[in-house]
């Protein structure tokens, strides 16, 4: 990561669960499958954050020893997940470690996300850090959480899940921090069920670059098929 001089530091966290619990809904595809395919959007999902100049250190918090591997050859620093309790649970894990290390905010991102683009994570980004505040990035259906910037860090704890905006901005309130909800189009689709994965397909045919991995990993998926 680079610098951006002694103004604010921001590191990103990103919770990775096992990769054999992951994308259970998307129970067509066999495991195997759907474990490459978790692989694949980590992948793609470290890379934008590495191209992102706004954020000074990525943290990776998991106990997949496959996540950890690519975490670290992608420049991450990977904290082991000892709680296996969640996405929340894992994400303090990655406060605390941020609080330690003296960032001045965070971003929580998904691992799942692979469609993110490294130009609207800047944007996202540029506000300088000044008091307390959450920025709050909803999923497609407006319901849920799909990235959340704290500053500082610990200004409330993140409650991801189902209809996670609601707490989200409940928590912020509770908190005395201001809460914005930003659009960001390729933080909105993540992939959870066989429908949000053809509207990934979808997006990534009307858009050029990025997501090489998934990209190839859905190209093998459509032979199959065809196949």
């Amino acid at each position: 990561m680079t610098p951006r001089g002694p103004t604010s530091v921001t590191f990103a966290i990103l919770p990775v669960k096992r990769f054999e619990a992951a994308k259970g809904r998307l129970g067509d595809l066999a495991g195997g499958t759907r474990r490459a395919l978790a692989e694949s959007m980590l992948t793609d999902v470290l890379m934008a954050l590495r191209r992102t100049a706004a954020i000074d250190e990525v943290l990776l918090v998991t106990s997949e020893p496959a996540a950890d591997a690519i975490g670290r050859g992608y420049g991450a620093r990977v904290i082991e997940d000892t709680e296996e309790d969640g996405q929340s649970v894992a994400a303090m894990i990655g406060v605390d470690y941020a609080l330690e290390a003296g960032a001045d905010r965070v971003l929580l991102v998904p691992g799942d996300c692979p469609a993110l683009d490294p130009a609207e994570l800047t944007a996202l980004l540029a506000a300088p850090v000044v008091g307390r505040s959450v920025t709050l990035v909803a999923d497609r259906h407006g319901t849920g959480t799909n990235a959340l910037v704290l500053a500082p860090p610990d200004v409330m704890k993140p409650a991801f899940g189902e209809d996670s905006r609601v707490r989200h901005e409940a928590a912020a309130a509770a908190a005395g921090a201001p809460c914005a909800v930003e659009q960001v189009p390729t933080l909105a689709l993540d992939v959870d069920t066989l429908e949000d994965l053809a509207e990934l397909r979808r997006l990534l045919a009307e858009r050029r670059g990025g997501a090489a991995h998934t990209r190839g990993m859905l190209s093998r998926l459509a032979g199959r098929e065809r196949g």
